[in-house]
Parts: structure tokens; C-alpha cells; sequence
């Protein structure tokens, strides 16, 4: 059985009051509709068909050419009319996943039950419902008396006796293309939002004797549906415990979760610890061993084994094992560190590469910078890279030994083993174990006395 998922995606989300999509924002690091893109790969759908109308480009520049594809829902008249937009990307012979594009909480064993719950009833359409304590503004599931499938009333078209009904409809369907578009062309907008509903098409198809089933499942969580900012922000919390207790027993110690924001894209190994006041974003890959924190913000970078980081911010970095970065560190873009780097408070390093072993304990700049092996790096050290135009590099070769307060002019290099003196401005190259020293001569003059006569 060939399945295709078509995810809706095209609604404005009034409520979010944003000029993005909805399906855009971001819910623990990645856009609400990657998020169910990513379910229905996990449960190996074929292929992937996105409903996209209202700001359009900005759901299509989600995601790499080819990679899924798009049918456009010029007006939003309701999930049954996108439906249709759909028709012709889909095979006559698949089997179709519908899924909503505002769903985050989504998951994959949620999606596997739907699948087989489906293939072994031998049913045209399934509808995936759950029982909520307040089902209010959700589709009630009307059964009848054998407890089989007898229609969906949505919220606005519901009597009271409807309204008291606690199974609701998800919004996500397994159905058999031949008959669910058949069915499709016979539904009206004859309803109270004068829209198309998907879930006409099962009423019809139960009325033409075919078989229609309800897969009921536990994990109420997976079919929230985020609306306005503060559903978003739900979404966050539930996926942050999630991601959370993932890690914590997969051998991650986190001493505080519930001030620890971790995206679903990170990995971390056993054994490392995360402390209070943390935020690890994007696609972050943490070694074992390691203590994150407290108060440490890392993004995007790659952080090696038993490496130790305090109240320090690293975007986009290259940390290798048993480093020592912080307090209030900050490695900005293509920071490179290699085994045994120790950089301290107030240190900024900006597109550099330092080598084994090699220090940089406070107080310094290091921006467009090779820096060796077992280089010492002195405290107010500043790497003058931009000349106003251009950014130009600096070399310290293995062994070098910079003294505090020095001005590295770049482009320069300083050689093997050679020494610049505290206070220097070094602005030509230093040839290999030399010390070099550029200062302005010392003067020192008498101190006035405190009763000299002021002229």
C-alpha cells in the first residue's frame, strides 16, 4: 500500500497576529509544519504534498527543492477545497494521509497506529479521534448505537446534545484516493462557515455503504492544534519535557528541566550535565562527559567530550574535547577549537581556529586568527582585523606567547616560539623565537608636591 501525506498548510492563523503563515513560527527550533513533515517520514510516506495558500513562499522556502511538493490554495474555503487542490499530485491507486500543518505535537507512533489501524480494517476512510475533558471548538465524533462511525459534526453545527460529546475529531485521516475523491466532488458548503469539509467526504462514503473507521487513541497531546501564540507556547512546554525526559533517560543529567530549553534537533551524549538557565538550539551536537552551564546559550555547534562551559554564548562553533570555555565566553561563527583549549571570561573569538592546547584566559579579541598549538594568549589581547574596508588575518604559530595588553595589527604573523612584550602594538611580522616589543619610551617625571602654587 503506497501512502502520499497531504499536509494542510494554507490558512492565514488570524489569531497568531503575525504577517507570517502560522505553520511557519517556530516551535522548539523548527517550524510548526516541519514538525509533521518530519512524523510522516518517520512512518515511511512516500511522498510528501504540502497545501500552501496564504504567504506561500514563505512555507516553500522551508524546504530544498524536491524534497516535497506544493499545491497552492488560492482561497481558503475550508480542508475539504484544499483537499482538492491536491488531487491531481496524488496517485489513483495510494493511499492518502491527511494531516494538518498546525500540528506539532504530532508523533510518529501516533501516525504508525493510524497506518495499521487502517490496513487491517480494510476500511475506504479512517478518522483518527481522542477524548478531551473540554472538546470545546473541535468536530464531535458521532457514533451509533454498535459504537461504528455515524458522522462529524463540527463545533458551529453542533446541537447541544452534540456539544456534550467528548470524542473529537483530529483532523487526520487515512483514506483511499478513488473513493475519497469521488466523495469529495459530491460535498456543498452548505454549512454555518459556508466552507468544504473533509469530513463530508466520510459522510458520503458511509452513505454509499462503504466502510468508514475511527482509530481512538490515548496521546491527546499529538493532535493540538496551535492557534494563537499562547497555544504555541503550550506546544513549546510540552515538546521541551518531552525532548527533556528523551535525554534524561537516555543518560543526560539536566538538574533543573524545567529552566532548560533544549530544541528537538539536539543530540547529547551520556553523561554530560546540563545546569539550570541552559538553552541549547538548532542542530547541536553535545559529546559525554560533558557540564553545560549554568546560563549557557549554544547554537548550531558541535561540542566534543568532557568539555567544560560556564555563562557563555556559542553560535555556530567547533569545540573539541576537554575545552574550558567561560564564564561569559562568546565563540561567534566558525570559531574552531581543538583538544585542551582553554578560553576564559570576556573572550570573544570570531572566525579562528586555536590550536591543542592553546589559551586564551580573558580579556581578548581573537577575529580572523590561526593560532598554533600551546599559544598563550595574554589578557586585553586584540586581534585588529578590520581596517574599515577589509578584514585581514593573524598567525601565532605553535608555542607563541603574547603578553597582556598586546595590539595585534593583522594581517601579521608571529613565528615559532617567539614572545611579544605586555603593552606592545605589534603591526610587522616576528620571525620565529624572537621576542618582540613595541613601546613608547617610559618618562618619568617629578611629582608635584599637594601646596605647589597653582599658576
Amino acid at each position: 500500500m503506497k501512502f502520499t501525506a497531504v499536509i494542510l498548510a494554507a490558512g492565514k492563523g488570524v489569531r497568531m497576529r503575525s504577517q507570517l503563515p502560522k505553520v511557519v513560527h517556530r516551535v522548539a527550533g523548527k517550524p510548526m509544519v516541519v514538525h509533521v513533515t518530519d512524523a510522516a517520514r518517520q512512518v515511511g510516506v512516500e511522498r510528501i504534498v504540502l497545501v500552501v495558500g496564504h504567504g506561500r513562499q514563505a512555507v516553500e522556502d522551508l524546504f530544498a527543492p524536491g524534497v516535497v511538493e506544493f499545491a497552492v490554495q488560492e482561497e481558503q474555503l475550508g480542508t475539504g477545497h484544499a483537499l482538492m487542490q491536491a488531487q491531481e499530485k496524488v496517485g489513483q491507486d495510494e493511499t492518502i494521509l491527511v494531516l494538518a500543518g498546525d500540528t506539532p505535537l504530532l508523533q510518529a507512533a501516533t501516525l504508525q497506529g493510524l497506518i495499521d489501524y487502517h490496513r487491517e480494517s480494510g476500511a475506504v476512510a479512517t478518522v483518527l479521534s481522542t477524548e478531551v475533558e473540554d472538546p470545546y471548538g473541535y468536530g464531535r465524533i458521532i457514533r451509533d448505537a454498535s459504537g461504528s462511525f455515524k458522522a462529524i459534526v463540527e463545533e458551529k453545527d453542533a446541537s447541544e446534545a452534540d456539544k456534550i460529546i467528548r470524542e473529537i475529531n483530529s483532523g487526520m485521516y487515512c483514506l483511499q484516493v478513488q473513493d475519497a475523491f469521488s466523495a469529495l466532488a459530491g460535498i456543498s458548503a452548505s454549512n454555518a462557515q459556508g466552507e468544504y469539509y473533509v469530513t463530508d467526504i466520510l459522510q458520503i462514503l458511509k452513505d454509499e455503504g462503504k466502510k468508514v473507521e475511527i482509530f481512538r487513541m490515548d496521546a491527546r497531546e499529538d493532535i493540538y492544534g496551535v492557534n494563537d501564540r499562547v497555544q504555541m507556547a503550550q506546544a513549546e512546554e510540552i515538546l521541551r519535557r518531552r525532548k527533556n525526559e528523551a535525554l534524561m533517560r537516555n543518560g543526560v543529567s539536566i538538574i533543573d528541566p524545567r529552566s532548560t530549553f533544549i530544541d528537538s534537533e539536539v543530540e547529547i551524549a551520556i553523561d554530560t550535565i546540563i545546569y539550570p538557565g541552559t538553552i541549547i538550539e538548532g542542530r547541536t551536537v553535545i559529546g559525554s562527559g560533558c557540564e553545560i552551564g549554568p546560563g549557557t546559550r549554544i547554537t548550531s555547534s558541535i561540542i566534543g567530550n568532557n568539555v567544560l562551559i560556564e555563562n557563555s554564548r556559542i553560535k555556530e562553533a567547533q569545540v573539541g574535547d576537554e575545552c574550558t570555555i567561560g564564564p561569559f565566553a562568546y565563540l561567534r561563527p566558525q570559531a574552531i577549537l581543538h583538544r585542551g583549549v582553554k578560553v576564559g571570561d570576556f573572550v570573544e573569538i570570531k572566525k579562528s581556529t586555536m590550536g591543542e592546547g592553546s589559551k586564551a584566559p580573558h580579556l581578548s579579541y581573537i577575529g580572523d586568527a590561526i593560532v598554533g598549538k600551546g599559544v598563550n594568549i595574554g589578557a586585553g589581547t586584540i586581534t585588529c582585523n578590520y581596517d574599515g574596508i577589509n578584514k585581514w588575518e593573524t598567525v601565532l604559530e605553535d608555542g607563541v606567547f603574547i603578553g597582556s595588553n598586546t595590539n595585534l595589527v593583522a594581517p601579521v604573523k608571529i613565528g615559532t616560539n617567539s614572545v611579544t612584550g605586555a603593552g606592545s602594538t605589534i603591526t610587522r611580522d616576528v620571525p620565529a623565537n624572537t621576542l618582540a616589543v613595541e613601546r613608547a619610551e617610559q618618562k618619568n617625571l617629578k611629582k608635584r608636591s599637594k601646596g605647589a602654587a597653582k599658576k
